[in-house]
C-alpha cells in the first residue's frame, strides 16, 4: 500500500489565480480517517464553479484553495472501515461533494447531497473525524484524500477520461431527467435543453440516451451544427424575439433544463412552451429573481423548479446509464502542468465543450 507524505498542487493565492497564476507547490491534505481512500488522479476536468472560486465571484478566497472537484484516479491506500467497496487498484471518481454529516435526516435517509453541513471538494470545512475544520483539497494536483463514501467506483466500460466532468456536470442535468422519468415514459418525452455549453451537451447526450426527443436552446445558431452532431431533433435559436421563436412550440416541453446562466430569465415566455404538468428545472444560476404570475402555475399545473448535484447513490446510477449507453461527454484534454494556460482558454470560452487536465506521470493518457 502506497501513500504520499507530501502532496503537490495548482494553489490559488488570490483572485488572480484564474488569470493563469495558479502555483506549484506543497500543501497539506486532510487528516487521516480510517474511512478515508488515497489516489493518484489521473484525470480532473474543469468547470465553471473553479474559475468562479479561483476569482472570488464563488465565495470568499481562503488563500490558499486548490480546486477541481470532477477529479478521477486510481486508489492506493484505504483505511480499514471504507465504503463502496473501494480498494487499491480500484479507479474512482469524486465529484462536487466529499462528505456531509452523517447524522442529518438527509443523510440518514440517502440524500446527503441535501445536508445543510456537508463538505464541498474545495475550499470547505470538513465537520467530522480527525479531519475536522481542516479545509478541502481539490483535483488540481498530484493527489487526493478524502471519505470513500463520496467516492464512487468507476463502472466497467466507461472510459476514466470522460468520467470526469460526468462525476458534477454529468450528474447535474442526470438527476432531474431522472427525477421527471424521462427514461421510464412509455413515450418519448419531449426536452429542450436551454444552452449547448459544458452542462447543456451533456444534457442532450444523456436526454437522447434515455429516448427522448431532444430541442437544443440557443440565442444564436453558432452551436446549431455541434448541437445536431450531439443528436438533438430539433435546434431552436431564438434571437431577441421569443414569442416568434416560440410560435410554434405552444405546450411542446415535458421538461425544459436551463443550462445557461443569463443574468436574467424571461420565465413568462418559457412557461408558454411546457406542456401541462410540465416542469422547467434550472441547474444554471439566474442572478436576478424570476417574475412569474400564478395564473399560469395554476392553470397548467407546470412546475418550475431546480436541481442540485446527486447523491452518492445516484452518481453510481449515472456512471452505470452512461456505460451502458455509451453517453461520453465531449472534451479536450490538456497536460495538468500546462494548468494555467487551460485557465486562459477557460476564461476565453474556448472549451467544446469540457477541459480534463492529465496527470501524465500518474498514468493519465493525453
Amino acid at each position: 500500500m502506497t501513500t504520499q507524505a507530501v502532496f503537490k498542487g495548482w494553489k490559488g493565492n488570490d483572485e488572480k489565480a484564474v488569470d493563469g497564476n495558479l502555483v506549484f507547490e506543497e500543501f497539506e491534505p486532510k487528516q487521516w480517517d480510517e474511512d478515508d481512500v488515497e489516489m493518484k488522479i489521473l484525470y480532473c476536468g474543469i468547470c465553471g464553479t473553479d474559475a468562479a472560486a479561483l476569482s472570488g465571484n464563488f465565495l470568499p478566497i481562503e488563500s490558499p484553495q486548490i480546486c477541481g472537484h470532477e477529479i478521477v484516479g486510481e486508489v492506493v491506500r484505504v483505511g480499514n472501515q471504507v465504503e463502496n467497496g473501494v480498494k487499491v487498484g480500484s479507479l474512482v471518481g469524486v465529484g462536487y461533494q466529499s462528505d456531509s454529516c452523517r447524522e442529518c435526516t438527509e443523510c440518514k435517509s440517502k440524500n446527503e447531497h441535501y445536508c445543510p453541513n456537508q463538505t464541498v471538494t474545495f475550499n470547505s470545512p470538513y465537520h467530522r473525524g480527525h479531519g475536522k475544520d481542516n479545509q478541502s483539497k481539490g483535483g488540481f494536483a498530484k493527489y487526493w484524500r478524502g471519505p470513500s463514501r463520496f467516492t464512487i467506483p468507476l463502472p466497467e466500460g466507461l472510459s476514466p477520461e470522460v468520467a470526469g466532468p460526468l462525476m458534477c456536470g454529468g450528474v447535474t442535468v442526470f438527476t432531474p431527467l431522472e427525477r421527471f422519468g424521462i427514461a421510464d415514459a412509455t413515450e418519448p418525452k419531449n426536452v429542450g435543453v436551454i444552452g449547448v455549453g459544458g452542462l447543456g451537451h451533456m444534457g442532450i447526450l444523456f436526454a437522447k440516451a434515455m429516448g427522448a426527443n431532444v430541442t437544443a436552446i440557443s440565442r444564436s445558431n453558432s452551436k446549431k451544427d455541434d448541437a445536431m452532431k450531439l443528436g438533438v431533433d430539433d435546434y431552436i435559436a431564438t434571437g431577441e424575439n421569443l414569442k416568434d421563436a416560440f410560435a410554434s412550440y405552444n405546450r411542446h416541453f415535458d421538461l425544459v433544463i436551463v443550462t445557461s446562466n443569463p443574468p436574467e430569465f424571461p420565465i413568462n415566455d418559457y412557461v408558454s412552451i411546457l406542456k401541462p404538468k410540465g416542469a422547467i428545472c434550472f441547474v444554471g444560476i439566474v442572478p436576478k429573481p424570476l417574475e412569474l404570475g400564478t395564473i399560469s402555475l395554476i392553470s397548467s399545473n407546470i412546475v418550475v423548479t431546480g436541481s442540485n448535484i446527486g447523491s452518492p447513490e445516484g452518481i453510481a446510477r449515472m456512471l452505470k446509464f452512461a456505460a451502458e449507453k455509451k453517453v461520453s461527454p465531449w472534451i479536450q484534454k490538456w497536460n495538468m502542468d500546462d494548468i494555467n494556460k487551460a485557465m486562459l482558454e477557460f476564461q476565453k470560452g474556448n472549451p467544446r465543450y469540457r477541459y480534463v487536465l492529465v496527470n501524465t506521470d500518474n498514468g493519465g493518457k493525453l
